[in-house]
Protein backbone atom coordinates (compact mmCIF):
# COMPACT_ATOMS: atom_id res chain seq x y z
CA UNK A 1 0.00 0.00 0.00
CA UNK A 2 2.72 2.43 0.34
CA UNK A 3 4.10 2.18 -2.77
CA UNK A 4 1.13 3.67 -3.82
CA UNK A 5 0.88 6.87 -1.47
CA UNK A 6 3.90 7.70 -1.76
CA UNK A 7 3.97 7.58 -5.74
CA UNK A 8 3.82 11.28 -7.54
CA UNK A 9 1.53 9.81 -10.36
CA UNK A 10 -0.90 8.46 -8.28
CA UNK A 11 -0.96 11.49 -6.17
CA UNK A 12 -1.51 13.58 -8.72
CA UNK A 13 -4.29 11.59 -10.17
CA UNK A 14 -5.88 11.21 -7.12
CA UNK A 15 -5.68 15.17 -6.50
CA UNK A 16 -6.72 15.94 -9.97
CA UNK A 17 -10.23 14.94 -9.00
CA UNK A 18 -10.84 17.82 -6.71
CA UNK A 19 -11.52 19.66 -9.71
CA UNK A 20 -13.44 17.54 -11.72
CA UNK A 21 -15.71 17.28 -8.87
CA UNK A 22 -16.34 21.17 -8.98
CA UNK A 23 -17.16 20.93 -12.20
CA UNK A 24 -19.54 18.51 -12.31
CA UNK A 25 -20.90 20.47 -9.01
CA UNK A 26 -20.95 23.82 -10.72
CA UNK A 27 -20.41 23.35 -14.59
CA UNK A 28 -22.74 22.03 -17.54
CA UNK A 29 -23.52 18.38 -17.40
CA UNK A 30 -22.71 17.32 -21.54
CA UNK A 31 -20.39 15.20 -23.07
CA UNK A 32 -17.44 17.09 -22.07
CA UNK A 33 -17.89 16.29 -18.41
CA UNK A 34 -18.10 12.50 -19.14
CA UNK A 35 -14.90 13.12 -21.22
CA UNK A 36 -13.04 14.42 -18.16
CA UNK A 37 -14.63 11.60 -15.53
CA UNK A 38 -13.03 9.29 -18.21
CA UNK A 39 -10.05 10.59 -18.76
CA UNK A 40 -9.04 11.10 -14.77
CA UNK A 41 -10.22 7.39 -14.42
CA UNK A 42 -7.77 6.53 -17.51
CA UNK A 43 -4.94 8.34 -15.65
CA UNK A 44 -5.17 6.86 -12.21
CA UNK A 45 -5.88 3.08 -14.04
CA UNK A 46 -2.20 3.89 -15.51
CA UNK A 47 -0.43 5.46 -12.41
CA UNK A 48 -1.97 2.27 -10.52
CA UNK A 49 -0.27 -0.23 -13.18
CA UNK A 50 2.79 2.03 -13.42
CA UNK A 51 3.75 1.35 -10.13
CA UNK A 52 2.66 -2.28 -10.53
CA UNK A 53 4.51 -2.60 -13.44
CA UNK A 54 7.71 -1.25 -11.38
CA UNK A 55 7.12 -3.33 -8.26
CA UNK A 56 6.63 -6.58 -10.71
CA UNK A 57 10.26 -5.51 -12.44
CA UNK A 58 11.74 -4.93 -9.13
CA UNK A 59 11.06 -8.71 -7.64
CA UNK A 60 11.96 -9.96 -11.14
CA UNK A 61 15.08 -7.91 -10.52
CA UNK A 62 15.16 -5.85 -13.37
CA UNK A 63 14.88 -2.63 -12.12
Amino acid sequence: MRKFLFNTSVISAVFGVFSIVQMSRRGPRDWRLVLQWLSWGMSVAIAVGTVVDKQKAVEAGDR
